[in-house]
C-alpha cells in the first residue's frame, strides 16, 4: 500500500502589500512538496506558477506550461464543473475548499481518476482587489484507492466466510486488483496439485484463453517461468522485462503473443508450508515492483491462501462424508447380504443367495461353481433375463482346464480379474461379456468354489467392486460350510437316534402301539428320550420308556447301555423289577467316560389274554403313565420308584393292571408335560389329563398320539422345544373268536 499523505493546511489570504513576497515564500514552500500547488492570475486563470506535484498530477511533462490560461491546459476541467468554481472565487473573493474531490485528468486511452483534498484561495493586490486565485492541494488517489481496496478485501473475506465457490472468489479477486492497482496490472491465480509437481489454471480474467490453456499444467522447478521457479522455490520470483530474462526461454513467444512484458509471481503457501499455488501480476511494459506491489501482492496471495484452504478443507469434509456414505452403503449391502446367506443352513440356497446378492448390485451376470467328486458344478446363476440366465447355467467349467479361469482361481486360491471375455469357451459373446471377475471361496485356504462377476458394459470391475465381492464371497464361503457341517452334524444325529429307536414299532397280538419321537433344538444333538419294545418269547412282550439325563453322545452311550441291557436281561430274569435293578447296576459299574448322569424309566411286560392286556411294570423316577379306560377316562397309574444310576439298591414296587379291550396305556417324557408357551406356562400333567379326557379315541393308539401331539403343537404355537418328546401308547384290541363283554 502506499503511504497516505497527509492534507496541508490551506494558505491563509496574503497581504496586498507583501503579495509578491509572499508568493515567492509559497512557491519555494511547495517546490519541492508532494502537495499540489498552482498560482493562476486574471480571469482567464493563466497559470503564473505551480510546482512539481502538480504538474505531474495533472498529466506531467506534456502539461508542465505556464503562461497558459488553465482551462486551455486542462480542458477536462471545463465539463467537470472546476472552471465554475474558478470563475465563482475570483469574481465574489470567496474561497472554495472540497475533500476526496473526484477528478478525470487527461482524454482517451490517458486519462486516469484520481482524487484530491484541495481549496481554491483568492490573491488580492494592496488594494484588496483579486488579481487571480490560489490552487493547494494534496492528491488522495492512492489513500482513495487503499480504502477500495480494504473495502474490496473485506468483501472478499466475507465471500471466503460464506464458503463462495472457490473460482468466485479468484475471479472477483483479479477483478479487484485489476481495478484498483494504479497502473494497468493483469492478475493470474494458478493452483498447485496435491503432490505440488503442477500448476493448474485457477483464475486469469484478462489474459488471453490461449495463455490460460498453453500454462495450464506448467511444471513447478527452476526456471520455468516466474511462477514454476516461484513454486519450486517457495518464494517471490521477479521478472522486470521477460524479453531478456533466461526463466522466459521456453516461453517467450508465448509472452509476446499474450502481450505481457514483465511478470511477478508470489507463491501461495498453506499455513504449514505446503505449496498452493501462485499469485502472478502481469504489466504490459517492462517494469519493476515498487513496495506498495509487492504489499500488494502478499497481502492477495495470503487471501488466496486463506480461499484455497478453506475450499480444500471443504472438499475434504465433502469428500470425507462421500467416502463415509459409500462405506455405509457398502456396510448395508454386505449386513443384507449377510444376513440372506445365514437365511437358513441349506448349502446349496446358500450359494444360491450369493449369486442373488451380487447380480444386479455388483455386475449383471453371476455364476457360483463348487467342486463336487473332483467336477465343477454350477450351482447357481443369474442373469438380467431368463434366457441370458439359462444361457450362462448351460456353461460348466472343466475343473483341470488351463485355459478357464474358473479352473485356475480353483486351483491358486487367488482372485483373477481382466478386460475381456474368459478364455476357454463360453457364451461370451452371445451374452455381451466384456469383463468378467472371478472370486475363490475357501475353506481353510483351499478353494472348495468361485464365485465368476460378468460386466456386459463399458465400466470395468474397479477396487471398489473387487473388495466388496472379495469380502462377500468369504461370508458366503464361511456361511456355506456352516450350512454343509450343520447338514452333516444332523444326518449324522438323525443316524445315530435311529440306531436308538425302534426302525418301527411291531404288531403284537391283541394290542396296538403308537410311538412319537421329537428331538429337541435343531437336531444337531442326540436326544436323551428313548422307547423300545421287544418279544421276551413265552408269548409276552417287554415295553420301555425312558429319559437320559443330557444330550449328545454321551446320552447316546447310557440309552444303549439302558436298552442293551434290558434286552439281554430281561428274558433271564422273573420280572420287571429283577430287569431295572439289572439296569440300574449296569449304569452304576459304567465307567465315568461313560457318563455319570442318571436315568429315569418305566419298564414292563405286557401279556395277551383273551379280555385285554395284562401289564407289570416298573416306575423309576419317571412321569407318570396313565391309563385311559373305555369311558375315555384318564387316570395317573401311581406308581412308587427311583431314579436309575444313583443308589445301589433302589426302592422299585411292581404295579399291576388290565387293559380291557379299548383301554389304553400313554407313557411319555418330561418334555410333552414341560413344554411352554409363550406366556413361559407349562403343558402340565394336569392339562394333558384333561385332553385325553375329552379327546375321541375310536382310532385306538395312533389316535392317541395324534391329539396329544397337536394340543402340544397348538399349546407351544409349533415353535421349536429345546428338550425331547417321546411317547408310546399301548391299546387292547379284541382278539379274533373273543366274545363282545
Amino acid at each position: 500500500m502506499t503511504t497516505h499523505v497527509p492534507r496541508q493546511p490551506p494558505v491563509p489570504a496574503i497581504n496586498p502589500a507583501a503579495d509578491s513576497g509572499a508568493e515567492h515564500d509559497l512557491r519555494a514552500l511547495f517546490g519541492q512538496s508532494s502537495a499540489v500547488f498552482a498560482s493562476l492570475a486574471g480571469p482567464a486563470h493563466v497559470v503564473e506558477a505551480a510546482n512539481a506535484a502538480f504538474f505531474a498530477s495533472i498529466g506531467g511533462a506534456e502539461r508542465a506550461r505556464t503562461g497558459v490560461p488553465i482551462g486551455q491546459l486542462m480542458p477536462e476541467l471545463a465539463e467537470q464543473g472546476f472552471l465554475a468554481l474558478l470563475n465563482r472565487v475570483y469574481r465574489t473573493g470567496e474561497g472554495h475548499t472540497a475533500r476526496d474531490a473526484r477528478v478525470l485528468l487527461g482524454s482517451g486511452a490517458a486519462m486516469r481518476e484520481a482524487f484530491f483534498d484541495f481549496s481554491y484561495e483568492p490573491r488580492l493586490d494592496a488594494g484588496d482587489n483579486v488579481v487571480g486565485v490560489r490552487v493547494i492541494g494534496v492528491e488522495t488517489t492512492q489513500v482513495k484507492q487503499a480504502q477500495r481496496l480494504t473495502h474490496e478485501h473485506r468483501a472478499l473475506l466475507e465471500q471466503i466466510a460464506r464458503q463462495a465457490p472457490l473460482d468466485q472468489v479468484l475471479q472477483g479477486m483479479a477483478h479487484t486488483i485489476e481495478d484498483l492497482a494504479p497502473e494497468g496490472v493483469l492478475v493470474s491465480v494458478l493452483l498447485a496439485d496435491p503432490d505440488g509437481l503442477h500448476l493448474r489454471h485457477g483464475a486469469a480474467p484478462s489474459l488471453p484463453d490461449f495463455y490460460n490453456q498453453a500454462i495450464d499444467g506448467i511444471a513447478t522447478g527452476e526456471g520455468v517461468g516466474s511462477c514454476g521457479t516461484a513454486a519450486h522455490r517457495r518464494a517471490p520470483v521477479i521478472v522486470t522485462d521477460i524479453a531478456t530474462d533466461p526463466f522466459w526461454d521456453d516461453f517467450r513467444d508465448l509472452a509476446d503473443l499474450a502481450g505481457v512484458a514483465a511478470c511477478w509471481s508470489t507463491p501461495i503457501l498453506a499455513r504449514g508450508g505446503s505449496l498452493l499455488g501462485t499469485f502472478a501480476m502481469y504489466h504490459r511494459s517492462p517494469r519493476a515492483p515498487q513496495d506498495a506491489d509487492l504489499a500488494l501482492a502478499r497481502v492477495f496471495a495470503d487471501t488466496a491462501a486463506l480461499a484455497i484452504e478453506r475450499h480444500q478443507t471443504e472438499q475434504g469434509r465433502l469428500a470425507a462424508e462421500v467416502r463415509e456414505k459409500a462405506a455405509r452403503r457398502d456396510l448395508a449391502f454386505l449386513l443384507d447380504a449377510s444376513t440372506n446367506l445365514s437365511a437358513n443352513l441349506d448349502y446349496a440356497q446358500t450359494l444360491q443367495r450369493l449369486a442373488a446378492s451380487c447380480a444386479p448390485a455388483l455386475a449383471p451376470l453371476c455364476a457360483v461353481d463348487v467342486v463336487e467328486d473332483g467336477r465343477v458344478r454350477r450351482i447357481a446363476t443369474v442373469g438380467p433375463t431368463p434366457q441370458e440366465e439359462r444361457l450362462l447355467a448351460s456353461h460348466i467349467p472343466v475343473f483341470d482346464a488351463d485355459d478357464d479361469a474358473v479352473a485356475r482361481v480353483l486351483a491358486s486360491g487367488t482372485s483373477e480379474i481382466a478386460r475381456r471375455t474368459p478364455t476357454g469357451p463360453g457364451p461370451w459373446q452371445d451374452l455381451r461379456v466384456t469383463g468378467y471377475l472371478c472370486v475363490p471361496l475357501l475353506d481353510r485356504g483351499t478353494a472348495f468354489g468361485a464365485l465368476t462377476l460378468l460386466t456386459i458394459g463399458e465400466q470395468p470391475f474397479d477396487g471398489h467392486t473387487v473388495a466388496l465381492a472379495e469380502e462377500l464371497a468369504r461370508r458366503a464361503a464361511s456361511a456355506a460350510l456352516n450350512a454343509r457341517q450343520y447338514t452333516e452334524r444332523v444326518t449324522l444325529a438323525r443316524d445315530l437316534q435311529a440306531g436308538l429307536l425302534l426302525p418301527e414299532v411291531p404288531d403284537l397280538p391283541g394290542a396296538e402301539l403308537a410311538a412319537y419321537y421329537r428331538p429337541g433344538g435343531e437336531g444337531l444333538d442326540i436326544g436323551g428320550d428313548f422307547y423300545d419294545v421287544f418279544p421276551l418269547g413265552d408269548g409276552s412282550w417287554a415295553f420301555m420308556l425312558g429319559d437320559v439325563c443330557g444330550r449328545g453322545a454321551i446320552a447316546a452311550t447310557t440309552t444303549a447301555l439302558v436298552r442293551h441291557t434290558a434286552r439281554a436281561v430281561a428274558p433271564l430274569l422273573p420280572g420287571p423289577d429283577a430287569v431295572v435293578r439289572a439296569v440300574n447296576k449296569a449304569l452304576l459299574d459304567r465307567p465315568e467316560s461313560h457318563g455319570t448322569g442318571f436315568v429315569t424309566l418305566v419298564y414292563g411286560n405286557l401279556t395277551p389274554v383273551p379280555d385285554g392286556l395284562d401289564i407289570t411294570l416298573v416306575r423309576a423316577g419317571h412321569t407318570l403313565p396313565l391309563h385311559i379306560d373305555a369311558q375315555h377316562t384318564a387316570r395317573f397309574v401311581h406308581s412308587q420308584g427311583l431314579l436309575l444310576g444313583i443308589s445301589p439298591d433302589p426302592h422299585l414296587p411292581t404295579t399291576r393292571l388290565h387293559l380291557h379291550p379299548s383301554e389304553s396305556l400313554l407313557l411319555y417324557t418330561d418334555g410333552i408335560t414341560e413344554a411352554r408357551n409363550s406366556g413361559a406356562e407349562q403343558f402340565g400333567e394336569e392339562r394333558l389329563a384333561q385332553l385325553l379326557d375329552n379327546a375321541p379315541h375310536h382310532g385306538g393308539a395312533a389316535q392317541v398320539i395324534a391329539a396329544l401331539t397337536d394340543a402340544v403343537r397348538d399349546f407351544t404355537g409349533g415353535t421349536d422345544t429345546d428338550d425331547d418328546q417321546a411317547a408310546l401308547v399301548l391299546t387292547a384290541t379284541r382278539r379274533r373268536g373273543s366274545q363282545s363283554a
